[in-house]
């Protein structure tokens, strides 16, 4: 009986890791050919701004109606609809040709990912409950581990001259493949908590924690969406090499992600956030004074350790709140936080025009100082 609940709770557990693969490779998929979709529509950096922040428009307007969803079907039937709805839209992207298109387009594309990462978190949260320990972290980890295979296809897909639309429906296509082969899987019921209202106004500790997030995922935002441009425009690489920083920046978060666990066990949640801001800072710091490929990827590599355990942890801690039920309090800050992911990358861009793209990415390394010092402040 034992070995059997043990093997249900690990089919949970894949079935969920799955479906945040499938998030990470959608979204990262769009992320590395946005140097190509601007170049395409011969957009200036505040031309790509504009259009980029349909992403967080998207965002905001599906706030409520992501909650109601999640709360009136289960998170097991919205993250099923999500998993095949996300993909179609990246395709869409890439059929794209006018920019009023790429506007709604990715308007939905906003709308659709955060309902997809509330329902999977939610569903996370549920195979937390069986393990009874923290296990937030690896699915976060897996998020990156996709991110940093669809910045990988996305580097091939650039040296083979791949259409972005060609690329896009291969992708959808195979994400499509991973929910018809895992949904079954999924959790049938969310947590007993889950009966209550996903949103509902956060105590201090919340919005501390929120606001965390939202620091730590400005820095993702802009590492996702303006990598590629950063390494074109300002390490002046040949096109072939401006993933580079992509790629090294994705592989140590998705590295630092699975070892988070055992190095918070050792040091503890505020030591290691203090921690984890500071290396992000000092990062992008690197990347900004010394713009040569061997600087810039070495920052982006310690850009990337230094986000990579802040999410999950904050998201861990949030699911202990004494005033709200996990999913709650979950949902709460993981909306706050990806609305910093979406805010980022188009305010680098209108910073990027009245400036340069290079020292507008001074602006991220703020937030991570704005990390170390909320971090500072926690009980």
């Amino acid at each position: 009986m034992l070995s059997l609940t043990v093997n249900v709770k690990r089919t949970y557990r894949i079935a969920v890791c799955i479906f945040f693969f499938i998030a990470g490779l959608t979204y990262s998929s769009w992320a590395c050919r946005i140097h190509d979709i601007k170049a395409h529509f011969g957009l200036n950096n505040a031309g790509l701004g504009s259009v980029l922040f349909a992403l967080p428009i998207g965002l905001m307007v599906s706030l409520p109606v992501s909650g109601w969803m999640v709360t009136r079907l289960g998170s097991r039937r919205v993250l099923i609809a999500a998993g095949l709805i996300f993909p179609f839209i990246l395709g869409m992207i890439g059929l794209t040709t006018h920019i009023w298109q790429l506007v709604i387009i990715l308007f939905l594309f906003g709308f659709m990912n955060n309902v997809f990462e509330i329902a999977m978190n939610t569903q996370a949260v549920g195979v937390e409950a069986l393990y009874g320990r923290s296990v937030m972290a690896s699915f976060h980890g897996l998020w990156s581990l996709a991110g940093f295979t669809g910045v990988g296809i996305g580097t091939l897909a650039v040296n083979l001259n791949w259409p972005v639309a060609l690329h896009f429906w291969i992708i959808g296509a195979t994400c499509w493949l991973l929910v018809l082969g895992s949904w079954k899987y999924l959790l049938p019921e969310d947590a007993p908590a889950e009966a209550q209202p996903l949103f509902a106004k956060p105590d201090r500790q919340i919005l501390q924690l929120g606001l965390i997030a939202f620091a730590s995922l400005v820095t993702e935002g802009t590492m996702f969406d303006w990598s590629g441009v950063y390494f074109q425009k300002v390490v002046q690489v040949p096109e072939s090499l401006t993933t580079v920083g992509y790629i090294a920046f994705m592989g140590t978060m998705a590295g630092g992600r699975f070892l988070a666990d055992r190095i918070v066990t050792r040091f503890g949640v505020k030591r290691v956030l203090q921690c984890a801001g500071t290396i992000s800072t000092t990062g992008l710091l690197l990347a900004i004074f010394f713009p040569d490929i061997y600087t810039a990827t070495l920052g982006f590599l310690l850009v990337g350790i230094g986000v990579s355990s802040i999410v999950p942890l904050v998201l861990a801690l949030a699911g202990k709140s004494k005033t709200l039920p996990p999913g709650v309090a979950i949902a709460a800050v993981s909306t706050v936080g990806f609305l910093g992911f979406l805010i980022g990358p188009p305010l680098i861009g209108f910073i990027a025009e009245a400036l340069n793209l290079r020292w507008s990415f001074a602006l991220i390394a703020l937030f991570g100082t704005g990390t170390i010092f909320l971090a500072s402040k926690m009980d």
